[in-house]
């Protein structure tokens, strides 16, 4: 729609009006230009400005708990998947038990976050009165709900029926294993969804890669956690992590070529140096050091591989969570205004982004 400034009297503007609603119901779109009418009280959006001088979307208000809850449930439920894997697998009893019992203290603190960020228990109640398929919040309060009972159940029936040796508990033991893998892969990425689901352009515009890229960062902060608790001598475990550790250099590679405008801030400004960062600690030095560990054995090498990982894991939570905001208060994306904002006339691209 022009924002051209035309005088109008009020006969022709509900003329026009008219004219506007019958081609829309006849066609479902209207395609005759508009026109601003003189003294009218509706603003003129700016890239500096945005509208009404204040940018067009919100800022994210997740307070500091969220990228920490995301960190700890990406962990815990890929904890989940390959304690299930090493189990029935590998048949490595010591890392399947050390796997559920991160799968159970992850599931606790992950609650603990969340709360905290909601303020009150009972607010997290609330969330479960509701079923909602197509809310990744919604879906994620479920599955938080689920995979902590579940972690809860693998733990502490096997514990309990190696005393009192009730069949009954060695048949929840087995179901409470099986439905924490179920449900730990999804609780693993699925805030890659939540993210993408979101009007924040950084975000949305990356809805392809987030999810897979949250789920090859909970993978490996996983793999970290078992080794730091002294898997570190498991070759199954490195090739995890030398996988991916190998997703996430591709990742931070494609954040780099990427040069649409609402990926800016994920290269420039502190938002883009936390990625950079984070993006190096958790893709090409781990996976150096791991694939130079996979040659010489070296477990000292491995231990470093995880302990950057982790790091590198939990800033690029921070990492995302600052880019968003930087990228929600730049008015110059919802207006289709792109880096060309500053040499071009900007009458022109505030008509076509009308």
């Amino acid at each position: 729609m022009s924002s051209s400034t035309v005088p109008i009297s009020g006969d022709d503007r509900e003329g026009r009006l008219l004219e506007i609603r019958r081609e829309a119901q006849q066609h479902g779109h209207v395609q005759a230009a508009g026109v601003r009418a003189e003294g009218a009280p509706f603003p003129r959006a700016s890239p500096e400005n945005g509208y009404y001088g204040m940018p067009l979307l919100q800022r994210p208000a997740w307070t500091w708990q969220v990228p920490l809850y995301f960190f700890v449930g990406g962990a815990s439920g890929a904890a989940a998947v390959i304690g299930a894997m090493a189990d029935w697998v590998g048949h490595d009893q010591k890392i399947a038990r050390r796997a559920r019992a991160v799968a159970l203290c992850g599931s606790i603190a992950s609650s603990g976050l969340l709360i905290s960020d909601l303020g009150r228990p009972e607010r997290f109640l609330n969330m479960l009165r509701v079923f909602k398929p197509q809310s990744p919040m919604s879906m994620g309060a479920w599955i938080l709900a689920a995979f902590g009972s579940s972690s809860g159940l693998a733990v502490l029936a096997p514990a309990i029926h190696k005393r009192l040796h009730w069949r009954t508990l060695g048949a929840l033991g087995a179901v409470g294993k099986v439905s924490s893998a179920l449900f730990g892969l999804p609780f693993s990425n699925y805030t890659g969804v939540l993210f993408a689901a979101t009007a924040v352009p950084a975000w949305h515009d990356n809805a392809d890669t987030l999810p897979f890229h949250f789920g090859m960062s909970a993978l490996n902060s996983g793999t970290s956690v078992l080794e730091l608790l002294g898997s570190d001598r498991s070759r199954a475990l490195n090739f995890l992590g030398i996988l991916a550790t190998l997703m996430e250099t591709c990742e931070g590679y494609h954040i780099e070529v990427n040069k649409k405008p609402t990926s800016e801030p994920l290269r420039h400004g502190a938002s883009g140096r936390l990625t950079r960062i984070g993006g190096v600690l958790s893709g090409p030095l781990p996976l150096a050091l791991r694939l130079a560990s996979a040659v010489s054995g070296s477990r000292r090498a491995r231990r470093w591989a995880a302990g950057l990982s982790l790091a590198g894991s939990l800033l690029t939570r921070y990492a995302w969570l600052s880019a968003g905001r930087a990228s929600a208060a730049d008015s110059r994306v919802p207006l289709e205004i792109g880096n060309k904002a500053k040499k071009e006339p900007t009458e022109g691209r505030l008509e076509g982004a009308a």
